[in-house]
């Protein structure tokens, strides 16, 4: 089955609000970030994202770790919906970075150029889980974000300065404050919220919930 994208704007409704609540290092968030991209194709909604530190014991420097997978394990739950979704998580991980300045580069890019937002979140996840990359480190945050289409430049001296290191802190304070506990976390019209990497179904009945039934299927 395929679906159109829907461009709230063009379809002459009201959008709902999508907040997305989640870290980089999160594997249910990245499993949870194509649910909303359906969303997003199917629904009228205005999607944004607030951070969260999954672990605020990771030092800067980010911490040696063991692989939680060996290559004979079978799939845990986490990497079979991966699976499931289209996404490849590799194993053998041995450091686990410290994610703030990858959700400073996210801040960035929705608050500076937000068209490309959502590339460098698939980008940060992609590197993260996919290629073992340490997104802790400057170097690497500034050639994801080119590849996704940004200005490098202004992105590294946002990064460099800290410009947005408090808000980060603010946002991730906030959402604490708000009853958040566990992402990700999607919250809708300020009011209601999903938790975890639920299936589709779920945000189904969400927007049925909000008075928008499931839109009909077009053909293959």
């Amino acid at each position: 089955m395929t679906s159109t994208s829907v461009n709230p704007a063009e379809s002459g409704v009201e959008p709902i609000s999508v907040i997305v609540v989640s870290d980089f290092v999160c594997p249910w968030c990245y499993v949870g970030l194509t649910e909303v991209e359906r969303l997003e194709r199917e629904y009228p909604v205005q999607v944004s994202w607030a951070p969260y530190l999954l672990d605020p014991s990771v030092p800067p420097e980010g911490r040696v770790t063991e692989p939680r997978q060996q290559p004979g394990d079978p799939l845990s739950p986490v990497e079979q919906r991966a699976l499931e979704a289209g996404l490849h998580f590799a194993r053998g991980r041995t450091f686990r970075p410290n994610s703030h300045l990858a959700l400073e580069a996210g801040l960035y890019a929705q608050e500076q150029e937000f068209e490309r937002a959502e590339e460098l979140h698939h980008a940060l996840y992609r590197a993260h889980f996919e290629t073992l990359e340490d997104i802790g480190n400057l170097e690497v945050l500034v050639r994801l974000g080119a590849e996704a289409g940004m200005d490098a430049e202004a992105l590294r001296a946002a990064l460099t300065s800290r410009q947005y290191e408090a808000a980060v802190d603010e946002e991730i304070a906030l959402m604490r404050q708000i009853g958040v506990t566990a992402v990700p976390t999607i919250i809708f019209n300020q009011q209601y919220a999903i938790v975890g990497a639920q299936p589709y179904e779920a945000f189904q009945q969400m927007m049925s919930q909000l008075g928008y039934p499931p839109p009909a299927a077009t053909a293959p």
